[in-house]
């Protein structure tokens, strides 16, 4: 790949605005969302939670009776406060990391999950991928077994009536990375056990709704602890190989969704944080 410059698809939106594309991107092709999706995860949880469904308080060994008592919450998971770590234990392929790692593999893994944390729960915030997989797993037995995709639909999206999120959208519909030659770069496989903590696919004008119909208006209640805080934002990122997103949304109901295939994440949250600063010094 050296000395080839890959093009970076750029989708941004803001309030009021049209949306801003640039290199071929849209609003209403399906792009990785990334992490974002802990975000649908960590609802659905608070969601279940008012159902009476479960309580956030429940050890994590009572929906999943395989797991030793560790002292792990429902809540120790959404909050990354569990002890686990990042990723699950092992070397991960780097092409495509969390092929292998399906729901018999975490199922395998869920009898030793006490000698994995690193420290007590609740004692420190510790971002986990791997939590979140777990914590999808936990929420799929307290539903009775129903699967992922259809949890988040009765319990997040149909009630923001958002559509256009789903777990593997035809290929017809989803917008790849260009890699070498315009060829689209593969994604990564995440429709396994890290399908909760960051295998859903949406539109940029899906995952905009979904940001500000939680954040903005509050059509669910209090934001889920999912969500990241800094001073008046809440935010929250998401990264696969070839695709990066930011949304966030302060105070004063000013909010932005950036999505780009091929950016650095670093610099697509940086982004955001910058057009959200400077619509707040446009309406001072």
């Amino acid at each position: 790949m050296t000395g080839v410059r890959l093009r970076v698809p750029t989708c941004v939106l803001t309030p009021g605005a049209p949306p801003a594309l640039a290199d071929g991107h849209a609003v209403d092709r399906y792009v990785e969302i990334g992490s974002l999706t802990k975000v649908v995860t960590g609802t659905a949880l608070v969601r279940m939670a008012a159902a009476g469904v479960l309580a956030l308080d429940d050890p994590l060994e009572r929906w999943l009776p395989a797991t030793p008592a560790t002292g792990i919450t429902l809540l120790h998971l959404a909050r990354h406060t569990s002890g686990l770590p990042r990723l699950p234990p092992g070397r991960l392929p780097r092409r495509d990391p969390y092929a292998a790692f399906d729901v018999p593999a975490l199922h395998a893994l869920l009898p030793r999950l006490d000698t994995l944390t690193t420290r007590p729960p609740g004692e420190r915030e510790e971002y986990s991928n791997l939590g979140y997989a777990v914590l999808g797993a936990a929420l799929t037995a307290a539903a009775s077994g129903t699967p992922y995709e259809e949890l988040v639909t009765e319990y997040v999206l149909r009630p923001l009536e958002v559509t256009e999120v789903a777990a593997l959208p035809g290929t017809d519909r989803r917008l790849l990375a260009p890699g070498r030659f315009g060829r689209p770069r593969a994604p990564w496989t995440m429709t396994g056990a890290m399908l909760p903590a960051g295998g859903l696919w949406a539109t940029p004008r899906a995952a905009a709704d979904l940001a500000v119909r939680l954040l903005v208006e509050r059509r669910l209640g209090d934001p889920a602890p999912s969500w990241q805080e800094a001073g008046p934002l809440r935010w929250h990122n998401g990264a696969t190989r070839h695709a990066s997103l930011f949304t966030g949304a302060t105070q004063d109901g000013s909010w932005v969704l950036i999505h780009r295939l091929n950016g650095e994440p670093e610099r697509t949250d940086q982004l955001g944080v910058e057009i959200l600063r400077q619509s707040r010094t446009a309406a001072t």
